[in-house]
Protein backbone atom coordinates (compact mmCIF):
# COMPACT_ATOMS: atom_id res chain seq x y z
CA UNK A 1 0.00 0.00 0.00
CA UNK A 2 1.21 3.66 -0.78
CA UNK A 3 0.95 5.61 2.51
CA UNK A 4 1.10 9.20 0.66
CA UNK A 5 1.62 10.61 -2.86
CA UNK A 6 2.27 14.28 -3.13
CA UNK A 7 0.80 15.77 -6.90
CA UNK A 8 0.85 18.97 -9.29
CA UNK A 9 4.36 20.29 -7.47
CA UNK A 10 7.67 21.51 -8.76
CA UNK A 11 9.32 18.93 -7.23
CA UNK A 12 13.17 19.30 -7.69
CA UNK A 13 14.91 15.78 -7.15
CA UNK A 14 18.80 16.64 -7.39
CA UNK A 15 19.04 13.20 -9.16
CA UNK A 16 20.13 13.49 -13.15
CA UNK A 17 18.21 10.67 -13.99
CA UNK A 18 14.82 12.66 -13.57
CA UNK A 19 15.31 16.05 -12.46
CA UNK A 20 11.98 16.93 -12.13
CA UNK A 21 9.24 15.67 -11.51
CA UNK A 22 5.57 16.64 -10.26
CA UNK A 23 4.79 14.04 -7.78
CA UNK A 24 6.33 11.64 -5.34
CA UNK A 25 4.53 7.95 -4.21
CA UNK A 26 5.94 7.61 -0.31
CA UNK A 27 5.66 4.22 1.90
CA UNK A 28 7.39 2.72 4.82
CA UNK A 29 9.50 6.29 5.23
CA UNK A 30 10.49 6.21 1.68
CA UNK A 31 9.97 7.38 -1.86
CA UNK A 32 8.87 4.51 -3.60
CA UNK A 33 8.30 6.21 -6.83
CA UNK A 34 8.40 9.31 -8.74
CA UNK A 35 6.55 10.58 -11.83
CA UNK A 36 3.52 12.65 -13.88
CA UNK A 37 0.37 12.70 -11.48
CA UNK A 38 -1.22 10.70 -13.22
CA UNK A 39 0.95 8.23 -12.74
CA UNK A 40 1.79 8.44 -8.89
CA UNK A 41 -1.96 8.86 -8.50
CA UNK A 42 -2.84 5.40 -10.00
CA UNK A 43 -0.28 3.68 -7.21
CA UNK A 44 -3.07 5.04 -4.72
CA UNK A 45 -5.83 3.34 -3.13
CA UNK A 46 -8.60 3.84 -0.57
CA UNK A 47 -6.53 4.25 2.40
CA UNK A 48 -3.50 6.51 0.76
CA UNK A 49 -3.53 10.36 1.42
CA UNK A 50 -3.59 12.16 -1.18
CA UNK A 51 -1.88 16.06 -1.22
CA UNK A 52 -1.96 18.44 -3.94
CA UNK A 53 0.91 20.56 -3.99
CA UNK A 54 -0.70 23.41 -5.93
CA UNK A 55 2.37 24.20 -8.04
CA UNK A 56 4.66 24.69 -4.77
CA UNK A 57 8.40 23.62 -5.23
CA UNK A 58 9.81 20.71 -3.13
CA UNK A 59 13.66 19.95 -2.78
CA UNK A 60 15.28 17.53 -0.80
CA UNK A 61 15.57 17.74 3.08
CA UNK A 62 18.41 20.06 4.08
CA UNK A 63 21.29 18.87 6.19
CA UNK A 64 23.65 21.37 8.46
CA UNK A 65 26.77 19.79 7.99
CA UNK A 66 28.34 21.80 10.98
CA UNK A 67 26.04 22.34 14.11
CA UNK A 68 26.95 22.34 18.15
CA UNK A 69 23.87 20.72 18.86
CA UNK A 70 23.46 20.88 22.32
CA UNK A 71 25.13 24.46 22.45
CA UNK A 72 22.75 25.36 20.44
CA UNK A 73 19.67 24.29 22.32
CA UNK A 74 21.49 25.69 25.27
CA UNK A 75 22.29 29.25 23.51
CA UNK A 76 18.21 29.32 23.32
CA UNK A 77 18.10 29.70 27.29
CA UNK A 78 20.87 31.49 27.58
CA UNK A 79 21.55 35.81 28.13
CA UNK A 80 21.51 37.16 24.21
CA UNK A 81 24.37 38.76 23.14
CA UNK A 82 24.72 37.77 19.61
CA UNK A 83 26.49 40.47 17.74
CA UNK A 84 25.12 43.10 19.79
CA UNK A 85 26.79 46.31 18.25
CA UNK A 86 28.53 47.43 22.07
CA UNK A 87 30.29 46.23 25.15
CA UNK A 88 26.89 48.47 26.83
CA UNK A 89 24.42 46.80 25.14
CA UNK A 90 25.67 43.36 26.60
CA UNK A 91 26.87 44.33 29.87
CA UNK A 92 22.73 45.79 30.15
CA UNK A 93 21.61 42.53 28.76
CA UNK A 94 23.41 40.49 31.94
CA UNK A 95 22.03 43.56 34.64
CA UNK A 96 18.30 42.66 32.69
CA UNK A 97 19.27 38.90 33.99
CA UNK A 98 20.71 39.57 37.52
CA UNK A 99 17.70 41.93 38.10
CA UNK A 100 15.22 39.03 37.17
CA UNK A 101 17.13 36.98 40.06
CA UNK A 102 18.73 38.55 42.46
CA UNK A 103 18.88 36.02 44.71
CA UNK A 104 19.93 33.28 42.45
CA UNK A 105 23.38 32.85 43.04
CA UNK A 106 23.96 30.04 40.09
CA UNK A 107 26.33 31.03 37.27
CA UNK A 108 24.73 33.20 34.53
CA UNK A 109 25.59 32.44 31.23
CA UNK A 110 25.36 33.84 27.14
CA UNK A 111 26.94 34.08 24.52
CA UNK A 112 27.78 35.76 20.48
CA UNK A 113 29.30 38.98 21.66
CA UNK A 114 32.39 39.91 19.58
CA UNK A 115 34.25 42.98 19.86
CA UNK A 116 35.01 43.65 16.43
CA UNK A 117 31.47 44.76 15.96
CA UNK A 118 32.31 47.41 18.75
CA UNK A 119 33.13 50.61 17.82
CA UNK A 120 37.15 50.38 19.55
CA UNK A 121 37.30 46.65 18.46
CA UNK A 122 39.22 46.24 21.78
CA UNK A 123 38.45 43.29 24.33
CA UNK A 124 35.97 43.48 27.64
CA UNK A 125 37.49 43.08 31.11
CA UNK A 126 36.27 41.22 34.80
CA UNK A 127 35.51 44.69 35.80
CA UNK A 128 33.19 45.64 33.45
CA UNK A 129 30.94 42.78 34.34
CA UNK A 130 31.56 43.42 37.99
CA UNK A 131 29.87 46.50 37.57
CA UNK A 132 26.72 45.11 37.51
CA UNK A 133 26.73 41.86 38.52
CA UNK A 134 29.94 41.98 41.81
CA UNK A 135 28.78 38.63 42.88
CA UNK A 136 27.24 36.15 40.82
CA UNK A 137 30.02 34.23 38.69
CA UNK A 138 29.29 35.47 34.78
CA UNK A 139 30.61 33.79 31.81
CA UNK A 140 29.92 34.81 28.18
CA UNK A 141 31.03 32.55 25.23
CA UNK A 142 32.26 34.76 22.12
CA UNK A 143 30.63 34.67 18.86
CA UNK A 144 33.62 32.51 17.97
CA UNK A 145 33.88 29.82 20.55
CA UNK A 146 37.34 30.38 21.03
CA UNK A 147 37.14 33.02 23.73
CA UNK A 148 35.08 34.04 26.83
CA UNK A 149 34.74 36.82 28.98
CA UNK A 150 34.33 36.34 32.74
CA UNK A 151 33.56 38.44 35.38
CA UNK A 152 36.13 38.11 38.49
CA UNK A 153 33.16 35.74 40.65
CA UNK A 154 33.96 33.44 37.97
CA UNK A 155 38.02 33.90 38.31
CA UNK A 156 37.58 33.45 42.30
CA UNK A 157 35.08 30.48 41.79
CA UNK A 158 36.94 28.44 39.44
CA UNK A 159 40.75 29.38 41.16
CA UNK A 160 42.23 31.55 38.05
CA UNK A 161 44.45 33.97 39.24
CA UNK A 162 47.94 35.53 38.38
CA UNK A 163 49.59 31.69 39.34
CA UNK A 164 47.64 29.97 37.34
CA UNK A 165 49.45 29.05 34.41
CA UNK A 166 48.65 29.21 30.47
CA UNK A 167 46.92 25.33 29.80
CA UNK A 168 48.23 23.57 26.66
CA UNK A 169 46.72 25.51 23.33
CA UNK A 170 45.50 27.86 25.56
CA UNK A 171 45.82 31.40 27.05
CA UNK A 172 45.07 33.65 30.35
CA UNK A 173 45.17 37.47 29.21
CA UNK A 174 46.68 39.42 31.67
CA UNK A 175 47.38 42.48 32.42
CA UNK A 176 50.57 44.56 32.94
CA UNK A 177 50.85 43.16 36.10
CA UNK A 178 50.29 39.71 35.23
CA UNK A 179 46.71 39.38 36.41
CA UNK A 180 43.57 37.29 34.74
CA UNK A 181 41.70 40.62 32.83
CA UNK A 182 38.46 38.12 32.56
CA UNK A 183 39.33 36.87 28.68
CA UNK A 184 40.19 33.28 28.12
CA UNK A 185 41.57 31.87 24.67
CA UNK A 186 40.57 28.27 23.60
CA UNK A 187 41.62 25.37 26.31
CA UNK A 188 41.60 27.81 28.76
CA UNK A 189 37.95 28.28 28.11
CA UNK A 190 37.41 24.83 30.05
CA UNK A 191 38.85 26.07 33.03
CA UNK A 192 35.55 27.99 33.23
CA UNK A 193 33.24 25.90 31.28
CA UNK A 194 34.31 22.43 33.47
CA UNK A 195 33.10 24.39 36.41
CA UNK A 196 29.86 25.60 35.15
CA UNK A 197 27.19 22.70 36.42
CA UNK A 198 25.30 21.17 33.82
CA UNK A 199 22.08 20.95 33.40
CA UNK A 200 19.58 17.78 34.14
CA UNK A 201 19.44 15.14 31.12
CA UNK A 202 15.82 15.61 31.18
CA UNK A 203 16.45 19.79 30.80
CA UNK A 204 18.94 19.29 28.13
CA UNK A 205 15.84 17.03 26.40
CA UNK A 206 13.67 19.76 26.54
CA UNK A 207 15.83 22.23 25.45
CA UNK A 208 16.86 20.54 22.08
CA UNK A 209 13.08 19.43 21.84
CA UNK A 210 12.81 23.28 21.58
CA UNK A 211 15.68 23.35 19.40
CA UNK A 212 14.10 20.99 17.13
CA UNK A 213 11.25 22.95 16.41
CA UNK A 214 12.85 25.56 15.02
CA UNK A 215 15.16 23.82 12.83
CA UNK A 216 12.41 22.01 11.28
CA UNK A 217 10.69 25.35 10.73
CA UNK A 218 14.00 26.35 8.90
CA UNK A 219 13.74 23.06 6.48
CA UNK A 220 16.66 21.46 8.75
CA UNK A 221 15.71 17.53 8.37
CA UNK A 222 19.66 16.65 9.49
CA UNK A 223 22.19 17.83 11.19
CA UNK A 224 26.16 16.21 11.91
CA UNK A 225 26.97 17.24 15.29
CA UNK A 226 30.23 18.57 17.31
CA UNK A 227 29.28 18.40 21.11
CA UNK A 228 30.55 15.91 23.46
CA UNK A 229 28.73 12.83 24.45
CA UNK A 230 26.25 14.56 26.91
CA UNK A 231 24.93 15.30 23.04
CA UNK A 232 24.24 11.77 22.55
CA UNK A 233 23.14 10.92 25.47
CA UNK A 234 20.60 13.94 24.65
CA UNK A 235 19.49 12.73 21.36
CA UNK A 236 19.33 9.51 22.77
CA UNK A 237 16.65 10.48 25.32
CA UNK A 238 14.94 12.57 22.86
CA UNK A 239 14.40 9.54 20.80
CA UNK A 240 13.16 7.32 23.32
CA UNK A 241 10.61 9.70 24.11
CA UNK A 242 9.47 9.42 20.80
CA UNK A 243 10.34 12.60 20.29
CA UNK A 244 13.54 12.88 17.46
CA UNK A 245 12.59 13.95 14.36
CA UNK A 246 15.49 15.26 12.65
CA UNK A 247 18.78 12.92 11.73
CA UNK A 248 21.99 13.36 13.74
CA UNK A 249 25.73 12.47 12.87
CA UNK A 250 27.48 12.27 15.64
CA UNK A 251 30.99 13.21 16.15
CA UNK A 252 33.31 11.97 18.53
CA UNK A 253 35.31 14.72 20.47
CA UNK A 254 39.36 13.71 20.76
CA UNK A 255 39.04 13.24 24.89
CA UNK A 256 36.39 10.26 24.26
CA UNK A 257 38.64 8.76 21.23
CA UNK A 258 40.37 6.02 23.61
CA UNK A 259 36.33 5.28 25.07
CA UNK A 260 35.06 4.56 21.57
CA UNK A 261 38.03 2.50 20.39
CA UNK A 262 37.77 0.63 23.24
CA UNK A 263 33.87 -0.18 22.34
CA UNK A 264 34.67 -0.60 18.81
CA UNK A 265 32.50 2.16 17.91
CA UNK A 266 33.18 2.45 13.70
CA UNK A 267 32.07 4.95 11.06
CA UNK A 268 28.33 4.81 10.86
CA UNK A 269 27.19 2.52 13.55
CA UNK A 270 23.82 3.14 14.40
CA UNK A 271 21.20 3.79 12.06
CA UNK A 272 18.67 6.47 9.45
CA UNK A 273 18.37 8.86 13.04
CA UNK A 274 21.55 8.55 15.08
CA UNK A 275 25.10 7.65 14.10
CA UNK A 276 28.46 7.77 14.54
CA UNK A 277 30.72 10.41 12.71
CA UNK A 278 34.14 10.92 12.67
CA UNK A 279 36.85 11.74 15.47
CA UNK A 280 36.64 15.71 15.72
CA UNK A 281 40.19 17.88 16.81
CA UNK A 282 40.86 20.95 16.98
CA UNK A 283 43.97 22.36 14.96
CA UNK A 284 44.23 25.89 16.51
CA UNK A 285 41.46 28.71 17.23
CA UNK A 286 39.38 31.38 15.03
CA UNK A 287 39.76 34.81 13.24
CA UNK A 288 37.95 36.50 15.78
CA UNK A 289 40.11 36.03 18.87
CA UNK A 290 43.15 36.12 16.41
CA UNK A 291 43.97 32.65 17.34
CA UNK A 292 43.57 30.72 14.13
CA UNK A 293 47.17 29.15 12.97
CA UNK A 294 48.93 31.16 10.33
CA UNK A 295 51.69 31.03 7.81
CA UNK A 296 52.48 34.67 8.18
CA UNK A 297 51.40 37.16 11.16
CA UNK A 298 48.44 39.27 11.57
CA UNK A 299 48.32 42.04 9.86
CA UNK A 300 49.44 44.73 12.26
CA UNK A 301 50.57 42.25 14.66
CA UNK A 302 53.47 41.00 13.76
CA UNK A 303 54.71 38.63 16.78
CA UNK A 304 51.07 36.86 16.39
CA UNK A 305 51.12 33.70 14.68
CA UNK A 306 47.76 32.88 16.21
CA UNK A 307 47.73 29.23 18.13
CA UNK A 308 48.11 25.48 17.67
CA UNK A 309 45.64 24.06 19.94
CA UNK A 310 46.58 20.48 18.82
CA UNK A 311 50.16 20.20 17.80
CA UNK A 312 50.85 17.91 14.08
CA UNK A 313 52.16 15.27 15.63
CA UNK A 314 49.52 14.65 17.85
CA UNK A 315 47.40 14.72 15.37
CA UNK A 316 48.88 11.91 13.13
CA UNK A 317 48.99 9.61 16.26
CA UNK A 318 45.44 10.52 16.94
CA UNK A 319 43.93 10.39 12.86
CA UNK A 320 46.04 7.30 12.69
CA UNK A 321 44.80 5.36 15.55
CA UNK A 322 41.64 6.86 14.62
CA UNK A 323 41.93 5.48 10.51
CA UNK A 324 43.53 1.98 11.91
CA UNK A 325 40.00 1.27 14.21
CA UNK A 326 37.85 2.47 11.36
CA UNK A 327 37.19 6.00 12.22
CA UNK A 328 37.68 9.35 9.71
CA UNK A 329 38.90 12.28 11.28
CA UNK A 330 37.31 15.69 10.78
CA UNK A 331 39.53 18.79 12.19
CA UNK A 332 39.34 21.84 12.85
CA UNK A 333 41.48 24.26 11.02
CA UNK A 334 41.14 27.84 10.56
CA UNK A 335 44.56 29.60 9.80
CA UNK A 336 46.36 28.45 6.58
CA UNK A 337 48.88 26.51 8.95
CA UNK A 338 46.38 24.83 10.49
CA UNK A 339 44.95 24.06 7.08
CA UNK A 340 48.50 23.13 6.41
CA UNK A 341 49.62 20.87 8.94
CA UNK A 342 45.66 18.80 8.87
CA UNK A 343 46.54 17.74 4.70
CA UNK A 344 49.98 17.30 5.79
CA UNK A 345 48.59 14.53 8.33
CA UNK A 346 46.00 13.24 5.68
CA UNK A 347 48.81 12.56 3.53
CA UNK A 348 50.36 10.49 5.77
CA UNK A 349 47.25 8.55 7.00
CA UNK A 350 46.63 8.01 3.19
CA UNK A 351 49.67 6.36 3.02
CA UNK A 352 48.77 4.44 5.59
CA UNK A 353 44.95 3.38 4.36
CA UNK A 354 47.04 2.25 1.08
CA UNK A 355 49.43 -0.17 2.57
CA UNK A 356 46.73 -1.99 4.72
CA UNK A 357 44.21 -1.61 1.65
CA UNK A 358 41.53 0.31 2.88
CA UNK A 359 39.13 2.21 0.40
CA UNK A 360 39.31 5.85 1.05
CA UNK A 361 35.92 5.46 0.43
CA UNK A 362 35.60 4.40 4.02
CA UNK A 363 37.83 7.13 5.58
CA UNK A 364 35.66 10.36 4.73
CA UNK A 365 37.77 12.87 6.31
CA UNK A 366 36.81 16.30 6.13
CA UNK A 367 38.07 19.89 7.48
CA UNK A 368 36.20 21.95 9.23
CA UNK A 369 35.77 25.26 8.00
CA UNK A 370 39.06 25.61 5.74
CA UNK A 371 38.96 29.39 6.31
CA UNK A 372 42.03 30.60 4.79
CA UNK A 373 44.27 28.10 2.69
CA UNK A 374 47.47 28.80 1.30
CA UNK A 375 47.23 29.03 -2.31
CA UNK A 376 50.45 26.03 -2.64
CA UNK A 377 47.77 23.90 -0.68
CA UNK A 378 44.97 24.54 -2.99
CA UNK A 379 44.70 21.50 -4.88
CA UNK A 380 45.17 18.73 -2.04
CA UNK A 381 41.46 18.50 -0.40
CA UNK A 382 40.84 17.09 -3.77
CA UNK A 383 44.08 15.24 -4.03
CA UNK A 384 43.38 13.59 -1.17
CA UNK A 385 40.01 13.04 -1.19
CA UNK A 386 39.08 15.24 1.78
CA UNK A 387 35.91 16.75 2.06
CA UNK A 388 35.79 20.53 2.63
CA UNK A 389 33.16 21.24 5.35
CA UNK A 390 32.18 25.09 5.19
CA UNK A 391 29.88 27.83 6.37
CA UNK A 392 29.30 30.10 4.03
CA UNK A 393 27.63 32.52 6.83
CA UNK A 394 31.48 32.63 8.02
CA UNK A 395 32.17 34.75 5.30
CA UNK A 396 29.68 37.47 5.24
CA UNK A 397 29.92 38.03 9.15
CA UNK A 398 33.97 38.08 9.12
CA UNK A 399 34.52 40.03 6.09
CA UNK A 400 35.80 43.28 7.84
CA UNK A 401 38.02 41.28 9.90
CA UNK A 402 39.41 39.15 7.50
CA UNK A 403 40.10 42.49 5.62
CA UNK A 404 41.81 44.21 8.57
CA UNK A 405 43.69 40.71 9.70
CA UNK A 406 44.79 38.58 7.00
CA UNK A 407 44.77 41.81 3.74
CA UNK A 408 45.21 40.30 0.36
CA UNK A 409 45.17 37.15 1.17
CA UNK A 410 41.55 36.94 1.94
CA UNK A 411 41.16 36.43 -1.61
CA UNK A 412 41.99 32.99 -0.38
CA UNK A 413 39.56 32.92 2.99
CA UNK A 414 35.83 31.35 2.78
CA UNK A 415 36.98 30.05 -0.71
CA UNK A 416 34.24 27.45 -1.25
CA UNK A 417 34.07 28.46 -5.05
CA UNK A 418 37.80 27.45 -5.10
CA UNK A 419 37.60 23.80 -3.89
CA UNK A 420 34.46 23.16 -6.25
CA UNK A 421 36.66 24.33 -9.11
CA UNK A 422 39.70 22.01 -7.62
CA UNK A 423 37.55 19.31 -7.14
CA UNK A 424 36.63 18.75 -3.89
CA UNK A 425 33.67 17.24 -2.29
CA UNK A 426 32.01 20.08 0.01
CA UNK A 427 29.66 19.94 3.12
CA UNK A 428 27.98 23.34 4.14
CA UNK A 429 26.73 24.06 7.55
CA UNK A 430 26.55 26.95 9.84
CA UNK A 431 28.59 25.95 12.59
CA UNK A 432 25.39 27.20 15.17
CA UNK A 433 25.56 28.89 17.41
CA UNK A 434 28.14 30.56 16.58
CA UNK A 435 26.02 31.92 12.97
CA UNK A 436 22.25 31.45 12.37
CA UNK A 437 21.33 27.75 11.71
CA UNK A 438 18.41 28.71 9.40
CA UNK A 439 19.90 27.51 5.86
CA UNK A 440 18.43 29.41 3.82
CA UNK A 441 20.39 32.48 5.57
CA UNK A 442 23.44 30.22 4.74
CA UNK A 443 22.15 30.15 0.81
CA UNK A 444 21.68 33.86 0.80
CA UNK A 445 25.46 34.44 1.58
CA UNK A 446 26.75 31.66 -0.32
CA UNK A 447 25.36 33.39 -3.75
CA UNK A 448 25.24 36.64 -2.98
CA UNK A 449 28.49 37.18 -0.68
CA UNK A 450 26.66 39.64 1.31
CA UNK A 451 25.23 40.49 4.62
CA UNK A 452 21.55 40.58 4.80
CA UNK A 453 21.75 44.49 5.36
CA UNK A 454 23.57 44.63 1.81
CA UNK A 455 27.14 45.00 3.14
CA UNK A 456 29.51 45.32 1.74
CA UNK A 457 27.55 46.33 -1.63
CA UNK A 458 25.81 45.47 -4.39
CA UNK A 459 28.41 42.60 -5.64
CA UNK A 460 29.29 41.15 -2.62
CA UNK A 461 32.81 40.60 -1.03
CA UNK A 462 34.98 38.90 -3.66
CA UNK A 463 31.77 38.54 -5.87
CA UNK A 464 33.83 35.72 -8.15
CA UNK A 465 33.94 33.68 -5.39
CA UNK A 466 30.26 33.53 -4.98
CA UNK A 467 28.25 29.90 -5.60
CA UNK A 468 24.93 29.28 -7.88
CA UNK A 469 22.13 28.20 -6.28
CA UNK A 470 22.49 24.43 -7.85
CA UNK A 471 26.18 23.98 -6.10
CA UNK A 472 24.70 25.76 -2.61
CA UNK A 473 21.80 23.29 -2.69
CA UNK A 474 23.82 20.61 -3.05
CA UNK A 475 25.98 21.20 -0.53
CA UNK A 476 23.44 21.14 2.21
CA UNK A 477 21.87 17.56 0.78
CA UNK A 478 24.19 15.92 -1.62
CA UNK A 479 27.44 16.77 0.13
CA UNK A 480 26.26 15.99 3.45
CA UNK A 481 24.64 13.01 2.56
CA UNK A 482 27.86 11.61 1.18
CA UNK A 483 30.11 12.80 4.03
CA UNK A 484 27.41 11.00 6.48
CA UNK A 485 27.99 7.82 4.57
CA UNK A 486 24.10 8.28 3.31
CA UNK A 487 24.58 9.05 -0.09
CA UNK A 488 22.39 5.89 -1.01
CA UNK A 489 19.02 7.17 0.54
CA UNK A 490 19.56 10.86 1.47
CA UNK A 491 20.28 13.91 -0.07
CA UNK A 492 17.81 13.45 -3.57
CA UNK A 493 14.09 12.60 -4.03
CA UNK A 494 14.54 9.46 -5.76
CA UNK A 495 13.09 5.89 -5.26
CA UNK A 496 14.50 3.95 -2.35
CA UNK A 497 15.38 7.61 -0.72
CA UNK A 498 14.41 8.48 2.88
CA UNK A 499 11.09 10.51 2.17
CA UNK A 500 12.54 14.15 4.09
CA UNK A 501 11.62 16.93 1.77
CA UNK A 502 10.94 20.68 2.13
CA UNK A 503 8.24 22.39 0.73
CA UNK A 504 8.89 26.24 -0.34
CA UNK A 505 6.80 29.02 -1.19
CA UNK A 506 8.44 29.78 -4.51
CA UNK A 507 10.92 28.35 -7.02
CA UNK A 508 14.23 29.03 -4.99
CA UNK A 509 16.19 28.00 -8.07
CA UNK A 510 14.59 30.66 -10.70
CA UNK A 511 13.81 33.00 -8.47
CA UNK A 512 16.46 36.73 -8.27
CA UNK A 513 18.98 35.81 -4.81
CA UNK A 514 17.55 39.16 -2.76
CA UNK A 515 14.08 36.88 -2.39
CA UNK A 516 16.05 34.49 -0.86
CA UNK A 517 15.68 36.14 2.53
CA UNK A 518 12.09 36.15 2.06
CA UNK A 519 11.28 32.93 0.99
CA UNK A 520 9.29 31.01 3.36
CA UNK A 521 9.10 27.28 4.65
CA UNK A 522 5.66 26.13 4.42
CA UNK A 523 6.82 22.21 5.23
CA UNK A 524 9.23 19.76 6.44
CA UNK A 525 8.87 16.07 6.14
CA UNK A 526 11.19 13.61 7.62
CA UNK A 527 10.67 9.93 7.01
CA UNK A 528 7.10 10.08 5.28
CA UNK A 529 5.78 12.60 7.94
CA UNK A 530 5.14 16.11 8.40
CA UNK A 531 7.40 17.45 10.97
CA UNK A 532 6.32 20.51 10.39
CA UNK A 533 3.47 22.52 8.77
CA UNK A 534 2.84 20.42 6.13
CA UNK A 535 0.06 20.89 2.50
Amino acid sequence: MIDRVIYNGNIITLDARQPQVTALAIQNERVVAWGSDSDMLALADAQTVRENLDGKTVIPGLTDAHIHWLWTARSLQEVDVFEVPSKAIAIERVAERVRKSPANNDWISGRGWAQDYWTDSAFPSAADLDAVAPHVPVYLGAKSGHACWVNSAALKACGINANTPDPTGGQIQRDAHGEPTGILFETAINLVTDQIPAPALDTLVDYMADAQKLALASGLTGIHDFDGPECLRGLQALRERGDLHIRALKNINKEWLPAALETGLRWGFGDDWIRIGGLKIFADGALGPRTAYMIDPYEGEPDNYGISVTDKEEMLELVSKASAAGLPSTIHAIGDRAVHDVLDVYEAVRREEAERGDARQTRRHRIEHVQIIHPDDAHRLAELDVIASMQPLHATSDYVSADRYWGERSKWAYNIRLQLEQGAKIALGSDSPVEPFEPLKSIYAAVTRRRTNGEPGPKGWYPELRLNIDETISGYTIGPAYAAGMEDRLGKLAPGFLADLVVLDRNVFKIDPEELLETQVLGTMVAGTWRFGGI
